[in-house]
C-alpha cells in the first residue's frame, strides 16, 4: 500500500506541477502564486465564502487566507462585502478582472490536459476514467480526515 501511495502522489504532484507551469507561461498578466490562485478557484467555486469558511476549505489557518484576500484585493481581483445577515461578517467576491482570469486559467489547463490525454491509447484513457470515480472517494477521505 505504501509503494502505491508513493507513486499516486508522485503521479498527481507531477502533474499539477507540470501543468501550473505550462499554464503560466500562456497566460497575460503577472503569474500569481499557486496559494492565490486556490483562494481565487475556493470563491469562483462558493462565492459569498468568507474568510473563515475559505480557510477551512484550504486547510490553512483562517490569518494565512486573510492575508493572502488582502492581497489579492489590493491587486483588484476580491472584493469583500458586509453579509447582510451578520454586518460584521465579510463575503468574498470575485471582480470581473478575477472571473476573466480564472476562466482563461481553467480553460489553458483544460486544453493542455485534453491534448495531453488525445496523446494516449484508448485503452490508458479508458483506464484513467475507469479510476476517476476511486480518486474521488480517495479524495473525499482525505478531506474528511482532515
Amino acid at each position: 500500500m505504501t509503494e502505491l501511495a508513493e507513486r499516486l502522489l508522485g503521479a498527481v504532484a507531477g502533474i499539477r506541477r507540470v501543468v501550473r507551469r505550462r499554464t503560466r507561461t500562456g497566460l497575460t498578466g503577472t503569474p500569481l502564486p499557486g496559494a492565490q490562485l486556490e483562494v481565487l478557484r475556493v470563491v469562483a467555486d462558493r462565492p459569498g465564502i468568507g474568510v473563515a469558511a475559505a480557510a477551512r476549505e484550504l486547510h490553512l489557518a483562517a490569518n494565512s487566507v486573510s492575508t493572502l484576500v488582502n492581497q489579492l484585493a489590493d491587486a483588484g481581483l476580491l472584493r469583500r462585502e458586509a453579509d447582510p445577515a451578520d454586518r460584521r461578517a465579510t463575503r468574498l467576491e470575485l471582480t470581473a478582472a478575477a472571473r476573466d482570469r480564472i476562466a482563461n486559467w481553467r480553460r489553458a489547463r483544460t486544453e493542455l490536459v485534453a491534448a495531453a490525454l488525445a496523446g494516449l491509447s484508448e485503452e490508458d484513457i479508458d483506464a484513467i476514467g475507469k479510476a476517476l470515480p476511486s480518486l474521488e472517494k480517495l479524495m473525499g477521505i482525505l478531506k474528511e480526515q482532515a
